[in-house]
């Protein structure tokens, strides 16, 4: 239970190289692309007119070098969670979504749905995939009372983070779009329910230029 308010705010990374564009990348530890970092860039410039207070950060490449131009100007230090790490999309990974009907008789526009089914070949399940975000969700809000706090992460994690703050199912967010270096605002107010301020909200394509 909070005290006070806090403000999360749910970054999803930059754009990556355009071979990983429309494949299951999970795991892969790839590089965002020339426009991926643009996008980091003016990603930091929004975050620079929020008073944030503390920074966590999934260890994977993409998310580091998004939250990089963010980080050279703050003095915050990040505190990197390795549980903040895409999910392992086992058998799929590295394929793109039109492969996998072909290959596995499943459609990839029910990911979530097999997710939690445990139904996409040698996936992490998804109990042990909300577990482990739900524990850093929680360390999160615990150390954080009535301070705004930035989460850099994944689409994935962006959706699972959702699911379990406003308690909806998964599959709910199967038709959300979490776009790349975009922000999601959520308030978490002391006995109130919590509150989407902001939803893929993209500083590189909703501001003026």
């Amino acid at each position: 239970m909070t005290q006070s308010t806090i403000s999360l705010l749910l970054i999803r990374h930059g754009e990556v190289e355009e071979k990983y564009h429309r494949i299951f990348g999970g795991r892969l530890d790839m590089n965002l692309s020339a426009a991926g970092h643009e996008q980091a860039k003016v990603l930091a410039g929004y975050l620079r007119g929020k008073k944030i207070q503390a920074v966590y950060t999934s260890p994977m490449k993409r998310v580091q070098q998004t939250l990089a131009p963010y980080a050279a100007e703050n003095p915050l230090h990040p505190v990197t969670m390795a549980d903040l790490r895409e999910v392992d999309f086992g058998d799929w990974t590295g394929h793109g979504w039109e492969e996998i009907q072909t290959k596995f008789g499943l459609s990839a526009y029910d990911w979530l749905e097999l997710l939690e089914q445990s139904r996409i070949p040698n996936a992490e399940s998804g109990a042990a995939y909300r577990s482990r975000v739900e524990a850093c969700i929680r360390q999160i809000v615990a150390n954080h009372d009535g301070q705004t706090v930035a989460v850099f992460c994944h689409g994935g994690i962006v959706r699972m983070l959702l699911s379990i703050i406003l308690n909806l199912p998964l599959t709910t967010f199967a038709h959300f779009d979490v776009s790349y270096a975009s922000v999601t605002e959520v308030l978490l107010r002391p006995q109130r329910k919590p509150e989407v301020q902001l939803l893929n909200f993209t500083p590189w394509r909703d501001l003026p230029k």
